[in-house]
């Protein structure tokens, strides 16, 4: 494949992902790290895209994918990642979970547990939860955000601070090190960052497609996540660096 083929595939890639790392694009190309670098640099000098570390973003940096484009997207890993979670709730838990494709399969695998208390403004997670009568399940209102199926704005953000969670779980669009957990969109961060004060422990579900990227906009940065649940896709030098920052990582 010659070089414009390739760095057509990644415009493409990131103008419908919203973000790309270099280990997926090495993978999804059958091309060496450093050729994907040269290609990424070469596309953020012709303002194509932004570069960040361990990947890139779209040069507007303020879309979000939308919940389809989500879905498809390492379906797998994100499967994976969320059967991990589920076995760290316990029976009686008090648990938030953010709005995202993973946190709704999260969801999925806690229908048949009993006693817990679940707080989302995420509508997909609430809906998962309708089979499960034998838990509580507390949606935070708000204002509709349609790309994400989540309420978020200044009344949820109230609501979410008078909330206590032993264990908030999160996902968002990217994941870095020495950044923290990233979202495209000013109002997400804002009802995350809420839902993360009000927890005792913050855990990320973040598959290799988003980990070593940041977006635009901060939701909860790196000393105050205290787990990393990733696939064993996600690059090395990333989950290194979080761990030497004081996040204990699972790979699944």
């Amino acid at each position: 494949m010659i070089a414009a083929q390739r760095r057509n595939i990644i415009v493409d890639t990131i103008e419908r992902d919203g973000a790309v790392s270099i280990t997926s694009l090495s993978e999804k190309l059958d091309t060496s790290a450093v050729t994907i670098r040269r290609d990424l640099d070469q596309l953020a000098e012709e303002g194509r895209l932004i570069r960040t570390h361990g990947g890139a973003v779209l040069a507007s940096s303020a879309r979000e994918s939308s919940y389809a484009e989500k879905l498809e997207q390492a379906l797998a890993e994100k499967t994976a990642i969320a059967r991990a979670a589920a076995t760290q709730v316990r029976n009686g838990d008090v648990v938030a979970l953010g709005p995202g494709t993973t946190t709704e399969l999260l969801a999925k695998e806690l229908v048949t547990r009993s006693g817990l208390r679940v707080v989302t403004n995420s509508l997909l997670v609430a809906e998962a939860m309708v089979s499960s009568p034998d838990n509580e399940v507390i949606v935070v209102g708000g204002l509709l955000r349609h790309s994400i199926r989540a309420f978020v704005g200044g009344g949820t953000v109230s609501q979410l601070l008078g909330l206590r969670a032993d264990t908030v779980f999160l996902s968002g669009n990217g994941l870095a090190a020495d950044f923290g957990l990233s979202t495209p969109a000013f109002p997400v961060a804002d009802t995350d960052r809420a839902m993360a004060a009000g927890a005792g422990r913050v855990t990320a579900l973040v598959d290799h497609t988003k980990v070593g990227l940041r977006s635009s906009v901060l939701t909860v940065p790196t000393e105050q996540i205290q787990q990393l649940i990733t696939d064993s896709k996600s690059e090395e030098s990333e989950l290194t660096a979080l761990r030497e920052a004081g996040v204990e990582v699972e790979v699944v």
